[in-house]
């Protein structure tokens, strides 16, 4: 199907300028021609949170959790609804749990890719590294005090009503196995949405840094992301901005949900 785009000229930069880096050529859009039967919607780590006041400690850890909620109530109904009415292909990239492990896009998933790899050798510990993990726990995150509310939620887990897989759509917990569904099913475009677009979607397992190591195409729908901010950042959501930008230029492509609803609409 055809389909707009935005994609980033990182080129050419100009020496004639102050800062040269600003004579690149920016967001650009583009018509371009995407594979239906190659390329499928992936939602990441889409998680039912409850209430700020069934986990106040995590709310204060993790700010983003209320636009996230916002997303899935306000995009995710819509969006789920007509990929799914068009026959476009969903894959859910799980974590965090075992919220999911009966189901059977699970349990198909786990028979068909077989045992992940063994991980990676972890290099020798010392009394000096667990001291800096430890300063890195009291101080950086979560902050002890959130630690009981933190744990609590991951304990509670579950997907969100707005996001739950439908019958046999499959699930995938790690990279091997996504990347087992992409051999199956013959995808090799993944377009992703979910939580948190600069985190998880990024570097977790299942995530684009993995993905495309696979030979796959990785883009995103900004209205279905949101970002992990910090102080500096969360008033603008710069952090989002910067990784989308990061997407178009390592990945693959942004697409906006209007343009993929055209393209799903007039390419049926």
């Amino acid at each position: 199907m055809k389909i707009n785009v935005q994609y980033y000229r990182q080129f050419d930069a100009d020496p004639g300028l102050e800062v040269p880096g600003e004579g690149y050529g920016g967001w650009d859009q583009a018509e371009i021609e995407v594979s239906r039967e190659r390329t499928a919607l992936v939602v990441m780590h889409a998680w039912e949170t409850g209430a700020r006041t069934d986990y106040p400690g995590w709310y204060r850890a993790v700010e983003y959790i209320p636009r996230a909620q916002r997303i899935l109530s306000e995009v995710f109904p819509n969006l789920l609804a007509a990929v799914r009415n068009d026959g476009f292909r969903v894959f859910h990239v799980v974590g965090g749990g075992d919220y999911y492990r009966h189901l059977p896009g699970f349990r198909q998933t786990l028979e068909l890719a077989g045992p992940d790899p063994s991980p990676l050798m972890a290099v020798e510990s010392d009394e000096t590294l667990t001291r800096l993990h430890e300063f890195r726990r009291r101080n950086v995150f979560v902050g002890l005090h959130n630690e009981d509310d933190v744990r609590r939620g991951f304990a509670a887990l579950d997907f969100p009503n707005e996001a739950r897989p439908i019958g046999e759509e499959p699930i995938a917990e790690s990279s091997h196995q996504l990347a087992a569904l992409c051999r199956l099913h013959g995808v090799n475009h993944l377009i992703y949405t979910g939580f948190a677009l600069n985190w998880c979607l990024l570097l977790s397992p299942g995530g684009m840094a993995d993905m495309s190591r696979h030979g796959v195409l990785c883009s995103v729908i900004p209205e279905a992301v949101t970002a992990v901010e910090n102080k500096e950042t969360a008033r603008r959501e710069l952090c989002k901005e910067v990784a989308l930008w990061r997407v178009a230029l390592a990945f693959g492509f942004v697409f906006h949900l209007a343009d993929f609803y055209r393209a799903l609409k007039e390419h049926p």
